[in-house]
């Protein structure tokens, strides 16, 4: 059985009966709702679900629906980069199907969205129909004040849906591999120093491989908001050391950091292993894990 994930975000944190709403909305039939999270101050909301291709492309145009009609971005304010209501909807392969089959999904749901919705539709990540939309932050250059004065240009006409923009803005649709949102809270007030370590670490800059990064202000307090592309390549304990060392560099730490959304289990227990100095440890080596194992290996038996 083919199941994806997909991790869209609103823009909305604040209004608790439109999240609520939203959540509900998304909740298909088949459509399993495996976490929501929402922060006031980048006023975003992020809902993770997962399913069948067929139950969560169903639930995710429903949402997105909804958001174009209770979400208006002449109105709204907040710390995150956005252009639309229902700002980004990534499609994730978890098992059963492969990222291409992903990448026709989310050119289907695009193609939905702008034909029955109205809204202008932009492909990014594995699914970009032009080099340049590889990129999300490319995409939200500008953010949804800059698209409504050049969605007429050439370069920035839709993948799909018409080529203008109101108060729900454009989605964007893509596939891509597990991406983990990651934010590391400073003990400072000051966000000039949370910018300047997310230019010294993100891969744009010349930091850390599949990093993106940028500095808040949330509830008094700098925050390196990140999205890790890849911990292959650059893993999540990794990050966590070196915003460590950048901030001691200008003379703060660190008070705690929070996962948005969910992580995939290896990488936490990666960083479990970095830290304890755990040689060769394996996901078995854990109660629950040994336990998977041997149901598996158990059901792989033949009967006597």
């Amino acid at each position: 059985m083919a199941i994806i994930e997909s991790v869209p975000n609103f823009s909305e944190g604040r209004r608790a009966d439109v999240i609520q709403a939203l959540v509900d909305a998304i909740q298909a039939p088949g459509v399993l709702l495996l976490d929501v999270s929402s922060d006031a101050d980048h006023n975003r909301t992020v809902i993770t679900v997962a399913g069948e291709p067929d139950a969560v492309l169903e639930g995710l145009f429903r949402v997105t629906a909804l958001a174009a009609q209770t979400i208006n971005l002449f109105e709204h304010r907040g710390e995150h980069p956005r252009i639309g209501a229902t700002d980004v909807i990534p499609l994730v392969p978890v098992s059963g199907i492969t990222l291409d089959e992903c990448v026709t999904l989310a050119h289907a749901l695009g193609r939905r969205i702008g034909a029955e919705l109205g809204l202008p539709v932009y492909l990014y990540a594995a699914a970009a129909a032009r080099p340049e939309r590889k990129r999300l932050p490319d995409i939200r250059r500008g953010e949804f004040e800059g698209l409504l004065t050049s969605i007429h240009l050439p370069e920035r006409a839709p993948d799909y849906g018409p080529a203008q923009i109101g108060p729900a803005g454009a989605v964007v649709v893509g596939a891509r591999p597990f991406l983990i949102a990651y934010n590391i809270f400073l003990d400072t007030p000051n966000v000039e120093v949370a910018k300047a370590i997310a230019k010294q670490i993100r891969e744009s800059s010349g930091g850390l491989p599949a990093v993106q990064a940028k500095g808040f202000l949330v509830e008094g307090q700098a925050q390196v908001s990140m999205n890790l592309l890849d911990t292959g390549l650059t893993p999540l304990h990794v990050v966590f050391d070196e915003v460590v060392r950048l901030a001691h560099q200008q003379g703060v730490g660190v008070t705690h950091s929070e996962l948005i959304g969910l992580a995939p289990e290896q990488v936490m227990l990666a960083a479990a292993a970095h830290y304890l100095k755990l040689r060769g440890f394996r996901s078995t080596d854990t109660v629950e894990g040994a336990i998977q194992q041997a149901a598996l290996r158990h059901k792989r038996l033949p009967p006597t």
